[in-house]
């Protein structure tokens, strides 16, 4: 499972996925499915995030509603800046069609 915050038009999201590269073609559909066809994310520690949203982060990976490939995590942009220094996140990655 990778974690990664998005930063959108909207805002930032954090988002877990089972996918390997968080510009994954399929993964880019879901979430221009969602209305988000730009971003840049960058990767947190999978491990971090759980820490960093306890319970939470649990009742979102047993949410039998959400695929296994794309779980949002938080859509809080002031929250996901309060759980991660920026030191922690890595490189920007830029996706635009």
């Amino acid at each position: 499972m990778k974690a990664g915050i998005f930063f959108t038009g909207s805002g930032p999201i954090l988002v877990l996925t089972t996918y390997e590269d968080l510009r994954h073609a399929n993964l880019v559909d879901k979430l221009a499915s969602k209305g988000i066809k730009k971003f840049i994310a960058c990767e947190v520690a999978e491990e971090k995030a759980r820490k960093a949203y306890g319970k939470h982060f649990d009742v979102i990976m047993g949410d039998l509603r959400q695929t296994d490939d794309l779980r949002v995590l938080d859509y809080d942009g002031h929250r996901i800046f309060l759980n991660f220094s920026l030191k922690e996140i890595g490189e920007p990655l830029l996706f635009e069609p």
